[in-house]
């Protein structure tokens, strides 16, 4: 007889699996209903409960950052609600733009594509694209009070980006094309050099660099360079004066010279209003010579001088006779040259305002006309803006010259502009324009103030040979010396001290992605290119 085992069914199956003491029994299809309903009602009230009562705080992901803590009790501020993706769901640009964009801005700086527009100058980018990440991708909140969600960490660049800033950043485009200024200035720097520590009695090389770059108040950059501030004690002295310049008028057999500051006066017209405030103790006539001397720097004799032998080799000159200089210019620096022309022709318009002849009024007419049109080309968020507006029709000479005349014009503009050669450069009778400002970290911000307590300014800046050759009397090759040369430090430079042992080699620490709201007018300079 088998014995029979107390509280236990037995097996089954060849391993001797046990069997269940107790069978299940599935509940009523009744019973599942009610249990899920109860539990949807719990978690709904437990929702309506922390929004209207708790400030969405029991379903929140976490406290928002101390500049969004207003919209805390509220979650449809960013998030757009039922019926999207994402939990309480996603957060969308034109949400973030309804408090970081402008009003009415047409713009619109944050916009993916401005600002990226703004960083690469890639005007494909105007058109948005469907791959554009969204501003919470990057700025992610609910992270505290504390947190800094406008300091994006670097794993979120490197998506895109080179991984790290000392093994594969790219070098800077001044370097790794070798590009030097297009400034049209003959400068030497090591003979300034010598020249300042002289006449500044000073011992440090380094203050007569800063005698000419003046830092501005932020100690980022530097104050652009002027004629008055920096050049004026040595150049252009009572001493300078033009050589024996012939007058067109005082011989019959003179058929190419100058016009004097009298038949200027009596001339009047747009433009001659500076005639009658000219001292004509500055010009000393024997015969059928002039000299002018003192000269100033923009001296509007000589200027106005170089416009009419100008305009006789080329008639149709166009908007370029409203320039002082040429209109040659960094294609992201065309608003100047419509800001000069601007200035000329309102110049022009109060000489002529109180002149009632028919002919002038016309004139008139025809000036306010055309400064109208400057000015809403200017003002146009998307003016298509075109330096090519301003440069001399070369392939538009005047044909009925002849090759003399042609030399005896040359001949006089090279006499006329003598003492201005001596910094400038003069093509077709125009002073060429100078770049006396120059930026070159386009993607990039650089805070000088920050980097002079670690290194002194020619540790980095030494493409020219200051340091070695400043102290000595010999004369410097050009090509070493040039004002044209970019004296800039290269990536391995910032390298020697950006590393993840020293100073921050972050993205951040240099880069930012959206545009400095205090420098919109760079925006503009962007959109205003022709793509």
């Amino acid at each position: 007889m088998s014995r029979r085992t107390t509280g236990r069914k037995g097996t089954f199956g060849d391993l001797g699996l046990s069997v269940a003491k107790v069978y299940q029994q599935r509940r009523s299809r009744r019973q599942m209903l009610v249990i899920a309903g109860t539990l949807a009602l719990a978690v709904i009230g437990v929702v309506l409960s922390s929004h209207f009562v708790g400030g969405g705080e029991l379903v929140s992901n976490g406290p928002l950052y101390s500049g969004h803590a207003a919209f805390g009790n509220e979650c449809s501020n960013c998030h757009l609600g039922p019926g999207h993706s994402g939990l309480g769901g996603s957060v969308t640009d034109e949400k973030c733009s309804v408090c970081h964009e402008k009003f009415g801005d047409e713009l619109g700086v944050y916009t993916f594509s401005a600002h990226y527009l703004y960083r690469s100058n890639d005007f494909q980018r105007l058109v948005p694209s469907s791959d554009e990440m969204p501003c919470s991708s990057c700025h992610t909140e609910h992270e505290g009070r504390y947190a800094e969600i406008t300091k994006v960490p670097d794993r979120r660049c490197e998506t895109c980006h080179f991984s790290r800033f000392g093994n594969d950043h790219p070098q800077f485009d001044f370097v790794a094309e070798e590009a030097n200024d297009n400034n049209a200035l003959a400068f030497p720097h090591i003979h300034h050099v010598r020249e300042v520590m002289k006449r500044q009695q000073l011992e440090d090389v380094e203050k007569s660099c800063l005698y000419c770059h003046n830092p501005k108040a932020d100690g980022r950059s530097f104050e652009p360079l002027e004629f008055d501030r920096h050049c004026d004690t040595c150049h252009l002295t009572a001493t300078t004066a033009t050589p024996g310049l012939p007058i067109e008028s005082a011989d019959e057999s003179v058929s190419v010279g100058v016009v004097t500051l009298e038949e200027i006066a009596q001339r009047g017209g747009p433009g001659a209003r500076w005639a009658y405030f000219t001292n004509p103790n500055e010009f000393r006539v024997r015969g059928s010579v002039v000299v002018k001397g003192p000269l100033h720097h923009r001296d509007p004799w000589i200027l106005d001088n170089l416009r009419s032998l100008r305009q006789r080799l080329y008639p149709d000159a166009g908007l370029a006779d409203l320039l002082r200089t040429s209109a040659e210019s960094d294609s992201a620096d065309v608003r100047p040259l419509y800001e000069e022309a601007i200035r000329t022709l309102e110049e022009q318009a109060i000489g002529l305002r109180s002149r009632p002849e028919h002919e002038i009024q016309a004139e008139l007419t025809r000036i306010n006309e055309l400064l109208e049109q400057l000015k809403q080309d200017l003002e146009g968020p998307y003016a298509p803006l075109d330096e090519t507006e301003f440069l001399l029709a070369f392939d538009r000479k005047d044909e009925s010259l002849s090759a003399e005349e042609v030399g005896e014009i040359d001949a006089l503009v090279d006499d006329l502009t003598l003492p201005c050669r001596q910094c400038h450069q003069v093509e077709a009778a125009t002073i060429r324009r100078v770049q006396k400002d120059q930026r070159t970290l386009h993607r990039a911000h650089f805070n000088h103030r920050a980097h002079i307590v670690q290194a002194r300014c020619l540790d980095c800046h030494d493409r020219i040979p200051v340091l070695e050759l400043a102290s000595s009397l010999g004369k410097v090759d050009v090509a070493i010396d040039g004002a044209q040369i970019q004296n800039l430090p290269s990536i391995e430079s910032c390298g020697e001290c950006h590393t993840p042992k020293l100073a921050s080699d972050r993205c951040i620490t240099c880069h930012y992605f959206h545009p400095n709201k205090n420098r919109r007018s760079d925006l503009l300079l962007y959109l205003d290119e022709s793509p």
